[in-house]
Formats: structure tokens, C-alpha cells, sequence
């Protein structure tokens, strides 16, 4: 049996509406062949007509049939614009906006699938009951509603189900994401014990560099006091003890410098920068995969 693509609900509609058609065309070509009849009756009584009769009486009849056809196709065209209405305002009842492609109203094809489907539908084998025993009735604006609703509800359940999946899926992420953090946490707190411990380390290193320096100084200001045993003869030329001290000063800040110079220059200095130096590149490494 020809299909049309329709729901069981809507085919019967179709059916419906193409039963009413077929009636109203059987009306039309009634009065159609009436016309004829009626001609047959009227005119034609005589066994032998002149050309001009024939014509007069062809003329007669066109005029009948052209208008009783076109009285009935502009029926059939109003009747559609009163069906298109029906189904336009059900849609606008639920903000639908209908479309309509009036170019397939000249496809062949589909139209040879309407007219296999009415053959089907209006067989003598299959034939429906009459028109006059079914007396379809035009649904209510509001009905079918409930199954836009329901299908509505479908969808909006459907979307609730995706965004509840969607969410799991973030908290899953924000939880992994924290567990991240925790770890990276832990990692930069590891890096700042290690880099404390290499400055506690670095700050005994200086003190003992401080001690060792203060050592010095103490030496020399000793030397220093040594060679002023003469303090009468400093005590008379103040002055020149002013100069002497100015002098000895700028000689302890150069000594200061070659010692710091020498101490640098030291084997234990040299390791001592080259470990910092080493603790600086693997902070500064750590850091990178912390940022990465």
C-alpha cells in the first residue's frame, strides 16, 4: 500500500480530505455530463443541422461547461485556502510558523505517489466507507497540544540528562584539578624547604667568611698598635697621627679588597659559587615544570 511519510493520525486526515475531494469531483463532472445531456434533449431533435447550428450549439455548450468548470476549480481553491487556514491557526496557537513549497505542488512524482495512494486507499477491494457514514470532525485548536507538550517535555528531559552528564564530567575535571593543585602544592612547598636549607647553609658560609675577615683585621690593627709604641710622639703631632691613621685606614681598605680579592680566588669560594650556582639552575628548572 502507497505511503506518504505521514503519521497514522495525519494519513487519515489525507484521507479524509481526498475523499471529500473525489465526491466533490464526481459532483462537477455530473454537472458536466448534464450539460451534455442537456443539450442532447434540448437541441438535438432534428436528424440533419446546418454548420452554423453545430457551431451555435458547440458555442452553447462551451460557455456552460467553461463556466460550470471554473465555478468549481474556483470552489476547490477557496475550500484549500479555508483547509491552509484550519492548519495555519492550529500552528499559531503553539507560535509555530508553517511553511509551504509550491513547487512540489507540480512534481510529477508526487503526484504520481498521491494518485498510486488514492488507487490504494479507494480500490473496490479496499474501499472505505462512505462519506456519509464518517463525519470527521475539525480537532479543537487545543488538541494535539498535549503531544507538541509531551514531545517538548522530551526534549527538555533529554537536554536535562545531557547537562547532568556535563556537569558530572566538569566536577570530575574540577576534582582531578584540585588533586593537581594539591600535588603542585606540595611540590612547590618540598622546593621551598630545599631552597631554605641551601640559603641557612649559604648564610654559615658567610659568617665564617665574616669571622675569618674580622680575624684579619684584628691581626692587623694589632700590627698596627705595634708599630705606634711611641704613643708620646703621637700624643705631641696629632696631626700628623690624623695623617697616619687616614693612611692606615686606606691601607686597611686596600688590604680588605686584596683579601676579599684572595679569598675569592680560593679553591673553597670557587666550589661554593659553582654549588649556588648549580641550586639556582635546579630552582629555576623546578619552576619551569611547576609552571608547565
Amino acid at each position: 500500500q502507497a505511503e506518504l511519510g505521514l503519521n497514522e493520525h495525519h494519513q487519515n486526515e489525507v484521507i479524509n480530505y481526498m475523499r471529500f475531494a473525489r465526491f466533490k469531483r464526481g459532483l462537477c463532472l455530473k454537472a458536466v455530463d448534464s450539460c451534455f445531456q442537456d443539450l442532447k434533449d434540448s437541441r438535438l431533435v432534428e436528424e440533419t443541422f446546418t454548420v452554423d447550428e453545430v457551431i451555435d450549439m458547440l458555442d452553447g455548450l462551451q460557455t456552460v461547461v467553461h463556466s460550470e468548470v471554473e465555478s468549481e476549480l474556483i470552489n476547490t481553491a477557496y475550500t484549500n485556502v479555508l483547509l491552509l487556514r484550519q492548519l495555519f491557526t492550529q500552528a499559531e496557537k503553539w507560535y509555530l510558523k508553517l511553511q509551504t513549497d509550491v513547487s512540489d505542488l507540480e512534481n510529477r512524482e508526487l503526484l504520481e505517489q498521491v494518485a498510486e495512494f488514492e488507487k490504494s486507499e479507494f480500490t473496490s477491494s479496499n474501499k472505505k466507507p462512505s462519506a456519509d457514514l464518517i463525519k470527521p470532525k475539525l480537532a479543537p485548536l487545543n488538541e494535539g497540544g498535549s503531544e507538541l507538550l509531551n514531545k517538548t517535555v522530551a526534549c527538555l528531559q533529554e537536554e536535562n540528562e545531557k547537562l547532568k552528564a556535563r556537569l558530572k564530567t566538569i566536577e570530575t575535571q574540577a576534582t582531578a584539578a584540585l588533586d593537581e593543585k594539591s600535588k603542585l602544592e606540595k611540590s612547590l612547598k618540598d622546593l621551598q624547604m630545599i631552597q631554605g636549607d641551601q640559603k641557612t647553609n649559604t648564610n654559615q658560609d658567610i659568617a665564617e667568611l665574616e669571622s675569618k675577615v674580622a680575624a684579619l683585621k684584628c691581626q692587623f690593627e694589632k700590627s698596627l698598635n705595634d708599630s705606634t709604641a711611641n704613643q708620646k710622639f703621637l700624643e705631641q703631632n696629632l696631626v700628623t697621627t690624623k695623617h697616619d691613621l687616614l693612611r692606615v685606614q686606606d691601607q686597611l681598605s686596600t688590604a680588605e679588597k686584596e683579601l676579599e680579592k684572595k679569598f675569592q680566588q680560593t679553591a673553597a669560594y670557587r666550589n661554593m659559587k659553582e654549588i649556588l650556582t648549580k641550586k639556582n639552575e635546579q630552582i629555576k628548572e623546578l619552576r619551569k615544570k611547576l609552571s608547565k
